[in-house]
This record gives C-alpha cells, sequence and structure tokens, in this order.
C-alpha cells in the first residue's frame, strides 16, 4: 500500500495574477521536517512570526494553476479565505497524514470517519 504524499485542492476565490487570470486548481504535498523548521531561520518570521504559515505554504504547495511556480509572494496575495483554506488543508494532511475527520453522529453517538473534499466544493 502507497502512502498519498500530494493532495489537490480548489481555493474557493483563486489567486488572481498581473493579466488577471485566476488560478484556483493546485497541489499541495505533505510537509517535511526541514520545511517546518528552515522557515524559522527567514529573517522575515524571525521579525513576524505570523509569517511563517506564509513561507510554510510556499514550500509545500507544489502547484497552482498555470502559475510557474508558488512562492512567498504569492501566497501573500491570496484572498484570506484561501489563505484560510490551505491552512486548513496543511494542518490536516500534516496531522493526520490524509483528508478524513472523525466525526460523531448527533443521533446515536457512533464515531466514524468522512472523507473532507480538498477540493473545497460541497
Amino acid at each position: 500500500m502507497s502512502m498519498q504524499t500530494e493532495f489537490s485542492f480548489t481555493l474557493p476565490h483563486g489567486f488572481v495574477d498581473a493579466d488577471g487570470i485566476v488560478h484556483r486548481e493546485g497541489v499541495m504535498r505533505l510537509a517535511t521536517a526541514s520545511d517546518e523548521i528552515a522557515p524559522m531561520k527567514d529573517p522575515r518570521v524571525q521579525s513576524n512570526p505570523g509569517y511563517l504559515a506564509v513561507i510554510l505554504l510556499s514550500r509545500v504547495v507544489k502547484r497552482l494553476g498555470d502559475l510557474p511556480q508558488v512562492n512567498p509572494r504569492v501566497i501573500e496575495e491570496l484572498f484570506a479565505a484561501d489563505f484560510a483554506h490551505l491552512e486548513d488543508l496543511y494542518r490536516r494532511i500534516n496531522t493526520h497524514g490524509h483528508d478524513r475527520l472523525t466525526v460523531v453522529c448527533p443521533g446515536c453517538e457512533k464515531r466514524f470517519e468522512v472523507e473532507v473534499d480538498p477540493t473545497g466544493e460541497r
């Protein structure tokens, strides 16, 4: 059995590039220890710890639409809802290694897992 290391997503709004093209579809990979440690040396993170999420996401988002690369500037310019969407996906896949959540049935109180749609569609 192979382990899933990449997760597709669709941003709620999408990144709008300089030409007005909207990029919504992307791929995020699982983070490595280096992804979480290396940004701590970045002067932008040292002067503003809130910038850590920007650096982390720029390292693990492998693709966003047709953009040639995803760098911190792209992450900085995301709409807040898209940034939150990526932070949530990052947290889920790196905490659990998958896109499933444990939920409890309100009727019978049985616990079970549900697959969360990583595309953002409902």
